[in-house]
């Protein structure tokens, strides 16, 4: 699911004037550090960014088009000049008093985004006056208040704000800084699986995927990990094992691979450890090319509820759907502390590789991508 910026125009990409339109040539003024602070959402950070503005009476004699088109175009080739593309420009042009359900901070034009695959919950509103708000509010998700105005209306408008900014720079460094989350539902004619994680969080897990031997393995994950995990399955287990179990791994991929977005900032690679008699070595990179090296041997058919079998084929699953590159062995006697040490092994690769950098915000590669 996609994360989403709804940027307000005036007062946040262009200095507002007094009469609130930007009409002449010698109106128009960039917010400072707009393009480059953007640029580095763009390049650095996983969001959509849709334009929403309010353009009062836009089309009528009070304002008319051949006013306001030059303008805006001049800012949006200015802005793909520095790379900066908008999935959707939204432009209301009705009056306050029309009570349009298409003007902010109503949501008529943003229909798109409320019932397709976006993740409003982790999406936010950067905008400057309460109308911008209040759509956050609206629409459940973050307010990012910049350049504001209109400090003294009344209303609920200020319980949706999450950050109070005071340029660009600090929308930038709150938005690389905010808690790498993600939501994912998978439902096939096997499985039905609800999941959301939260890289940054302090181990809380609730898991339950039918299985009692890979709740305990996920559960180690987390823990060692340093991550919350949330897992809700429902699958065909009077069949078997095989469809829970690659299915759950799918989702955990596709989580990780969603929550570390373009991964700018984090160490990218990552570990072993020993469980009494046996050692467990976990080689794992998030360099966005799957693939998996896997010696470990099994002596037993199952351990707890769960058949040996399937352990290579999450890892693989994981794998194939994080776009990661995992290289695991494991030694020693006892079956169930070889396969518990690689899960504790694989916790401490991923809370290696997904740490991010206080510092340095750069993308982990010589090519600029992963």
């Amino acid at each position: 699911m996609k994360k989403v910026l709804f940027i307000d125009r005036d007062g946040i990409l262009m200095e507002e004037p007094e009469d609130e339109q930007i009409d002449q040539l010698d109106k128009v003024q960039f917010l400072p550090g707009m393009f480059s602070y953007l640029r580095d959402i763009v390049e650095k950070l996983d969001y959509v960014l849709v334009m929403i503005t309010n353009q009062d009476g836009l089309g009528t004699s009070s304002y008319p088009e051949s006013n306001f088109w030059p303008f805006h175009e001049l800012l949006l080739r200015s802005l793909r000049g520095e790379g900066i593309v908008f999935d959707e420009i939204c432009i209301d042009r009705s009056f306050a008093k029309d009570n349009s359900p298409y003007r902010k901070p109503n949501t008529g034009m943003l229909t798109k985004y409320i019932e397709g695959q976006y993740d409003l919950k982790n999406s936010f509103v950067i905008g400057d006056r309460w109308s911008d708000m209040q759509l956050a509010s609206n629409l459940g998700c973050g307010g990012i208040w910049l350049n504001k105005r209109e400090t003294e209306r009344a209303g609920n408008w200020r319980d949706s704000i999450v950050c109070d900014a005071k340029d660009w720079k600090t929308v930038f460094e709150f938005l690389i800084r905010k808690e790498r989350k993600a939501n994912a539902v998978r439902i096939t004619n096997e499985t039905q699986i609800s999941g959301s994680i939260n890289l940054d969080g302090s181990g809380i897990a609730e898991i339950k995927t039918g299985l009692n031997f890979l709740d305990h393995m996920l559960d180690q994950i987390c823990k060692h990990g340093s991550m919350d995990l949330f897992l809700q399955v429902n699958g065909d287990l009077e069949v078997d094992e095989h469809h829970t179990f690659e299915d759950v791994a799918i989702v955990l991929g596709g989580l990780l691979k969603q929550a570390l977005g373009k991964k700018a900032g984090i160490t990218r690679y990552g570990y072993a450890l020993p469980m009494d008699d046996c050692k467990a070595q976990v080689l794992l990179d998030f360099g966005g090319r799957p693939w998996i090296e896997w010696d470990v041997i099994f002596n037993r058919e199952r351990i707890g509820d769960v058949p040996t079998e399937m352990f290579y084929h999450f890892f693989k699953s994981f794998s194939d759907h994080a776009q990661c590159n995992l290289n695991i062995k494991a030694e020693g006697e006892n079956e169930h502390h070889k396969i518990e040490a690689i899960f504790k092994a694989f916790a401490k690769a991923l809370k290696m590789a997904k740490e991010k950098s206080q510092f340095d915000y750069s993308i982990p590669s010589t090519k600029g991508s992963l």
